[in-house]
């Protein structure tokens, strides 16, 4: 587990102690730290500390930098079944301050986050006080990210690359996936891998990207983990009025490889409104496609996106622009349920649902085209 703190004092340790008792730390583990400068803000001393190796389905309990309060995690199960929660566009709102509790509420395992975190847009403070409202439930599970377009963050000339302070901020274990980015990646957790794309780099067929997705499905043991899941921003299938297209170039890019690994979903923010479609590929009903949800509905302060076109598509199952989140239990190796839960005054209502069997597990869909093909040729 790699933790991650910012202090305003320069001469504070990167250090993390831990254990399995509350205050008895048997363990600890010394990392790195960095800080970043953007016109003029001067960010606090960001540290990044790796602990383990760590038991799974264990509680530690820790604290940073050798003195402070003390908080405590627990590790992912070492199998199924393992429950993930998923939600997009979380901003720093009180739908967003409803929305985390309503996650707290039941508890979970891993939490997934396709794109736009804070909302800072440029104004470097904003990363701060995100930092302040989702402590209290980052701390306590493992929050894995990719980057949406409110993290972009360019400003011509001065900083033309963009990501300055997502990357500092959230760095995730790109290396240890063969990335080079940390704008993409992936890993494995009880029994499912998770591919993180990155929707705001490039993705061309020429791209660093599409080589790097092209070997990762390709070093999937689905015996191994037998489900795969996708996180990217900006959605390949969309029926709401708000971000027509914006996804469709990716999506040409690079559906036709998740197709042929048989990636079972894919999640995507960016939409502020729940939708869930039926299995796709290449905008037709497929059963060997993935299952597309779009989850951009965390609480940001840009408000629902309330217009859907009419008439519906046939592909989309269940649509509505509320606030929520997503809980993604896989069961075991062949089956798991997605659950939407729809935010409300004081309940998380869980207004949609779903079974879900594994692309792995369909006889149906167990090979490829080619390797169907090839199977034919052989007869």
């Amino acid at each position: 587990m790699r933790v991650s703190w910012i202090t305003e004092d320069k001469h504070a340790e990167s250090v993390v102690e831990y254990g399995t008792k509350a205050g008895e730390y048997s363990a600890k583990a010394t990392g790195v730290y960095t800080s970043y400068q953007y016109f003029f803000y001067n960010s606090g001393k960001i540290h990044n500390v790796v602990i383990g190796p760590l038991q799974p389905g264990s509680t530690y309990f820790y604290r940073c930098g050798g003195s402070g309060p003390e908080f405590s995690f627990k590790t992912p199960p070492p199998r199924c079944p393992i429950e993930f929660v998923i939600v997009g566009d979380l901003g720093q709102t009180e739908w967003t301050a409803s929305t985390l509790k309503h996650i707290d509420s039941s508890d979970y395992d891993v939490f997934l986050l396709p794109g736009d975190l804070s909302y800072a847009d440029s104004q470097q403070p904003l990363w701060d006080s995100f930092g302040r409202l989702v402590e209290p439930y980052a701390s306590k599970r493992p929050w894995m990210v990719t980057e949406g377009n409110h993290e972009i963050e360019i400003f011509p000339i001065i900083y033309p690359q963009g990501f300055q302070a997502y990357n500092a901020r959230w760095p995730m274990p790109f290396q240890q996936s063969g990335s080079t980015s940390n704008l993409y990646y992936s890993f494995e957790v009880a029994g499912t891998h998770v591919i993180m794309l990155g929707s705001y780099t490039d993705f061309d067929s020429q791209s660093l990207q599409y080589t790097w997705l092209q070997s990762d499905l390709a070093n999937i043991d689905r015996v191994k983990t037998p489900w795969v899941i996708v996180l990217l921003h900006a959605p390949w299938y969309n029926t709401n009025e708000a971000h027509q297209g914006e996804g469709e170039s990716m999506r040409q890019a690079m559906e036709e490889l998740l197709y042929e690994a048989r990636v079972d979903l894919v999640f995507a923010g960016h939409v502020h409104a729940y939708e869930r479609f039926t299995r796709i590929y290449d905008n037709k009903a497929d059963s060997c496609g993935p299952m597309y949800v779009t989850i951009g509905d965390g609480g940001n302060r840009e408000g629902l996106a309330l217009m859907f076109k009419n008439p519906s598509s046939p592909l989309s199952l269940y649509r509505e622009p509320s606030f929520g989140h997503g809980r993604l239990r896989i069961l075991n190796e062949t089956h798991a349920h997605w659950s939407w839960h729809r935010n409300n005054d004081a309940d998380a209502v869980v207004a949609d649902g779903v079974w879900i069997e594994s692309l792995s597990s369909s006889k149906a869909c167990s090979k490829t085209p080619y390797q169907q093909y090839a199977a034919n040729e052989e007869l």
